[in-house]
């Protein structure tokens, strides 16, 4: 007994290098999150010095040529492509999780989950050029083309929820996979069918995976940049039509940054401002989901 307790004592060869570079990479993510904050910041305070809070959170233009820098146009568009791509990505994410964790047998399971992967490993300006040149001609014919514009949030948002489809269903799958069978025999023994079992038991246990899967993917399409560049529109207008034109947060840094732009102007540092409200954003959505799980992890724990 003395002999393990001192062997488990011993450091091993090498052990104290691992933990070093263990440290080294956790140090390395937390320098890199406070370099984004203390840059973002940094340049968001010369734009705010000029550019009053309240303006340019309740200002309905985006116009730097007449000195208006409202972002809620910007905003509009983000939210709406962003809810288009949740409409698509959150039911069919589901149906399919649900599939695979409750209906599918092993084999077809290892064959339909990566297949269903790669589509997150298409480049999304792939998918940009895919909503551009397919989806929105086939949105026209659908419903004329006087009515829906070449560039337009609809056809951005539909293009997002299949790229971020295949997150959300691995998230959920892997949630519904984690609940234990001993709900689910137990379910069975009292006379509940398949389709019971899944909706009424494990969806419900899964919920704080279910909803983490949720708002991540959420998070992402709020994110997403080169597919609502390409085919969204590259002019901010306060729309809530899908089949207008309407550019988003991330479109517009890309179509600004992408210009001559001088380094010191207050152009070049509304783009920081921007990016900083898209990073509270999703910091808020983190904040949110992990709360979530905690929350609901100690129910079914």
């Amino acid at each position: 007994m003395m002999r393990g307790t001192v062997l488990a004592g011993k450091k091993r060869p090498g052990e104290a290098l691992v933990l070093g570079f263990l440290l080294f990479a956790a140090g390395v993510s937390i320098l890199t999150t406070i370099g984004i904050v203390a840059t973002l910041g940094k340049e968001s305070f010369l734009f705010f010095r000029e550019v009053s809070l309240w303006k340019f959170l309740v200002t309905p233009r985006w116009q730097p040529q007449i000195g208006d820098f409202g972002i809620l146009s910007l905003f509009t568009a983000t939210v709406i492509t962003s809810l288009i791509a949740m409409a698509i990505a959150l039911p069919a994410g589901l149906a399919s999780a649900i599939y695979l964790s409750e209906y599918a047998p092993p084999k077809l399971r290892n064959i339909l989950k990566p297949a269903l992967e790669v589509l997150a490993g298409v480049p999304s300006v792939v998918y940009g050029f895919f909503a551009l040149q397919s989806v929105t001609p086939a949105l026209q014919g659908l419903f004329g083309s006087e009515r829906v514009d070449i560039y337009n949030t609809l056809s951005a948002g539909l293009v997002m929820g299949i790229l971020i489809l295949p997150l959300i269903s691995s998230m959920c799958e892997d949630a519904l996979s984690s609940v234990p069978n001993a709900l689910r025999e137990g379910a069975y023994a009292l006379g509940a069918n398949k389709i019971e079992v899944s909706l009424k038991v494990v969806m419900p246990t899964a919920f704080s995976g279910l909803a983490a899967a949720f708002i991540v993917g959420f998070s992402r399409a709020i994110g997403e940049t080169m597919i609502v560049a390409l085919a969204a529109g590259s002019g901010p207008a306060l729309t809530l039509n899908p089949f207008k034109s309407a550019e988003t947060m991330t479109g517009h840094i890309v179509r600004i940054s992408g210009g001559d732009l001088s380094y010191d102007s207050i152009d070049y540092n509304s783009l920081f401002a921007i990016g900083l409200v898209l990073f509270i954003i999703t910091l808020t959505l983190n904040v949110v989901s992990s709360r979530l799980v905690r929350k609901y992890q100690e129910v079914y724990e």
